[in-house]
């Protein structure tokens, strides 16, 4: 019989790949969001007790992806906000510890560095280590989750990742460079996180990147430069489509702890959207 999932948020971008991808590896999924969606068998608030226990029946894991994002700020009540993010889930943790759940695995932002990630001299080299400055009700939420996460009963992973919403191609292209990550390489990070039973803690989530800690102080100065030097077919294919090198990064996010640990290896990275992406 097939280890149970569950995963919340299923009719959004990040909880649809997620269940895909749980249901790949074998794992049997049910799923719970506010919306219908093609992975979504429990349709409801999960602020509702029933509807939490309807969507952890069975369940052997739980992968906490719903909430309210970063596009809602300023947009939805900072109440509403804390209801969500926070009161929902420690009333799924909650329901998860009565229902015999094992694993929690919470899919966190690392948007919760805030503040933190504004460079000085040199970019931000972002590993679990920095620690997280909130800017806004929504970082200030994710990181209230994740400590709530962490004090769980059940055995917890935290994976903090990096941006992966649909943009431009040539924003998402610079993105891939050093902050964005692929869905699918989140998707494969959660499919890791569920099966590696003995593993706990808090993970970056981020892409392929190729610069090193050392490189900080010139991608602040002329990351052009540098990535010219690191990736000269990345710049080629840049000034062939008559995309802008950044003159200017902020920030790395590093994901080797999670490398370490999980075993993960990012491959949707700048150069597979620089091949398989054409120009609209």
């Amino acid at each position: 019989m097939a280890a149970a999932a569950t995963v919340t948020g299923t009719s959004g971008l990040v909880g649809a790949a997620v269940a895909a991808a749980l249901d790949a590896a074998g794992w049997a999924v049910r799923g719970a969001d506010r919306a219908p969606g093609r992975w979504t068998t429990v349709v409801g608030d999960l602020r509702e007790p029933r509807v939490r226990r309807s969507a952890l029946a069975g369940a052997d894991v739980v992968v906490h992806a719903a909430a309210l994002h970063a596009p809602h700020v300023g947009r939805v009540d900072e109440r509403e906000f804390r209801a969500v993010n926070v009161g929902a889930t420690e009333g799924l943790l909650d329901d998860a510890q009565r229902a015999g759940v094992a694993r929690v695995i919470y899919i966190s932002s690392t948007s919760v560095y805030g503040h933190a990630l504004v460079p000085a001299d040199r970019a931000v080299w972002v590993d679990e280590g920095l620690e997280p400055r909130p800017r806004d009700i929504y970082d200030e939420t994710k990181l209230a989750a994740e400590r709530l996460v962490a004090t769980a009963d059940a055995a917890s992973v935290t994976l903090r990742i990096a941006r992966c919403f649909p943009e431009p191609l040539p924003v998402l292209a610079t993105h891939l460079l050093h902050r964005a990550v692929g869905i699918a390489d989140v998707a494969a990070a959660t499919v890791l996180a569920a099966a590696r039973h003995t593993v706990t803690g808090t993970f970056n989530i981020a892409g392929p990147y190729p610069f090193t800690r050392a490189d900080c102080p010139a991608l602040h100065d002329d990351a052009a430069a540098v990535i010219t030097a690191r990736v000269p077919e990345v710049a080629a294919a840049f000034r062939d489509r008559n995309w802008p090198l950044p003159r200017t990064l902020d920030r790395v996010y590093d994901s080797g702890a999670a490398a370490a640990a999980l075993g993960y290896r990012p491959v949707h990275g700048v150069h597979q959207v620089l091949r398989t992406r054409q120009d609209p």
